[in-house]
């Protein structure tokens, strides 16, 4: 069962830890069940809603569906349970944090992680997209992603960051290659990188829960979003192919909530 399906998701250009969450996914399902017919699909589905989280029983049906899409059962799809999205967004790094960060790294010459700080919050690139950044896109601009379906995904280096990197890479006499590399010469591992920027939370005093790769990510976001009110280019630049998932970056922060009710309500 699991063998066709992973030569199936080969072929779909999806990435080491989609595959590998799916493969997980359908081996559970196999387990309990054993071949797929409309009733124990339903009897699964509804044991994951009593197991797991929203989010998580949408990660295991849509593999699942993926799954019958590989063998022709496309009929036999299951419905996704709604995720109830909360009215703001939690544990987003403020702009006084991020400053405070990069700063202090920039002044204890920690040079390669201020720019892994610098890319997330300035291209808005997840961490798996961030280990994959070359010397060669830097001085193009740009890295470009491929995606299921052959689609194709930008993420820009601005200028101003452009400029800097290159002149960092000059010093240390880099001119090809993976930008972020570890003490091995390896590109970075996305585990290494989230480790280490907790290690920097506890050292610069900044709260851990909003140190953490996706924190920045969302950064660039509401700070794109302040700047610019066009959130169709920004559903592009993240890499939403809903736009409602974008939705959520014009939403204020529980702490930016709270400022704001504070400094308005003296009733």
């Amino acid at each position: 069962m699991t063998d066709d399906f992973a030569k199936y998701l080969r072929k779909q250009n999806l990435s080491y830890s989609t595959v590998k969450s799916y493969l997980y996914a359908v081996r559970q399902f196999d387990t309990q069940h054993g071949a797929p017919t409309k009733k124990n699909l339903r009897e699964h589905r509804e044991w994951l809603i009593q197991s797991y989280r929203p989010r998580t029983v949408n990660l295991r049906l849509r593999a699942v569906n993926c799954y019958l899409e590989s063998i022709g059962k496309e009929k036999w799809k299951l419905k996704f349970i709604r995720v109830q999205q909360k009215p703001f967004a939690e544990n987003v790094i403020s702009e006084a944090d991020y400053a405070h960060l990069k700063n202090s790294l920039k002044r204890d010459g920690e040079w390669a992680w201020y720019f892994i700080v610098r890319f997330f919050a300035a291209t808005g690139a997840r961490v798996n997209e961030l280990t994959k950044i070359k010397v060669e896109d830097v001085k193009l601009g740009h890295m470009e992603l491929y995606s299921k379906g052959g689609k194709v995904r930008r993420i820009y280096i601005p200028k101003c960051l452009q400029e800097e990197t290159l002149s960092w890479l000059g010093g240390k006499h880099q001119d090809s290659g993976f930008l972020f590399l570890n003490k091995y010469g390896a590109p970075i591992s996305p585990r290494g990188i989230s480790g280490q920027l907790k290690k920097f939370a506890a050292r610069y005093n900044i709260d851990p829960d909003v140190v953490y790769p996706h924190s920045f990510r969302h950064r660039f976001a509401k700070n794109f979003m302040e700047r610019s009110s066009n959130i169709a280019f920004l559903a592009d630049l993240m890499g939403h192919e809903n736009i409602e998932t974008t939705r959520v970056y014009l939403r204020k922060t529980g702490a930016e909530q709270k400022e704001l009710v504070d400094r308005t309500v003296d009733w």
